[in-house]
Parts: structure tokens; sequence; C-alpha cells
């Protein structure tokens, strides 16, 4: 079956949709690193399980909740336990756990008000609340369709 190709509308949309994307991903790693020594990964971690019943998470939800690949959360994981922001603790006899310490709930409460207001001076604050709706609508239904095709290929 041959590829059809992008017309100039969808390709416009697609790249714009790519740029914006990824230069929001930028600066907001960019701020986080420079107000809290965090990545953007140190934060999804750190927020995920500060959320999690007693900060702790099954290394494999977590990596299902982040939507990263098992090679890419173990070695975010390391990176973590190293500096101290998450502990590794066996749960029965095959599982493990990813569990916030102390440090990293620290990390993260101190982080997250600075987080929030950089969120909304680049995202939040240039939309209108209507606006706002439609994004997170054609947004979820593009990551609906991206779940759907994982769980396809599962």
């Amino acid at each position: 079956m041959a590829q059809q190709g992008l017309s100039e509308h969808e390709l416009r949309a697609w790249r714009v949709s790519f740029e914006m994307l990824e230069l929001l991903r930028t600066r907001i790693e960019q701020h986080l690193q420079a107000s809290a020594g965090l990545s953007n990964a140190d934060y999804t971690v750190l927020a995920v399980l500060s959320e999690a019943p007693e900060g702790r998470m099954r290394i494999y939800e977590l990596g299902r909740t982040a939507g990263w690949e098992k090679s890419r959360l173990h070695h975010q994981l390391t990176r973590m336990t190293k500096r101290g922001l998450i502990a590794r603790e066996r749960c029965g006899s095959r599982g493990m756990d990813a569990v916030i310490t102390p440090e990293g709930l620290a990390a993260i409460k101190a982080a997250a008000p600075s987080h929030a207001q950089e969120v909304r001076r680049l995202f939040i604050d240039r939309l209108t609340p209507e606006e706002l709706d439609r994004f997170a609508a054609i947004s979820g239904t593009i990551l609906d369709g991206l779940r759907q095709a994982d769980k396809a290929a599962d």
C-alpha cells in the first residue's frame, strides 16, 4: 500500500505542533533545571510517586503511567536512587516498588510552585479558557489513539 504524503495544510499543522511541543518541553526543562536542579524526567517521577498511596508504586506501573520504556525507566530510577530522591524496595517475592524518599518529597514540594508558575506563564495564560478546553480535547483524542495503538501492540 502506497503511503499518502501530507498536504501543505496537514504538514503545517504537524510542523507547528511538533515545534511547539519541543520548544515548550525544552523551556520547561531549562526552568526546572535552573530553579530546582531537576530534569523533566526527575519531576515526572517525583510527581507521580508523590501522588501515589504511601509514595510508592510498582515500577512497571510507574513506567506505564509515565509512558516510558523499561530501559529508560531503569536508567532514570538508577540516577534518582544515586541522588537519594527515590528508593527501590522489594514488593513480594518478585516485585519491585519505586518509593519517594523524604529528600525526593522535599524536592518536589520545593519545585512545584515555581514549575506551576512557569507552566502557567508559557502555556495556560496564552490561551483563553475555551481554547484551553479545545486544546485538551484535541490532545486527548490524539493521546487516546496512541494508547489504543499501544494496547493493540501488546
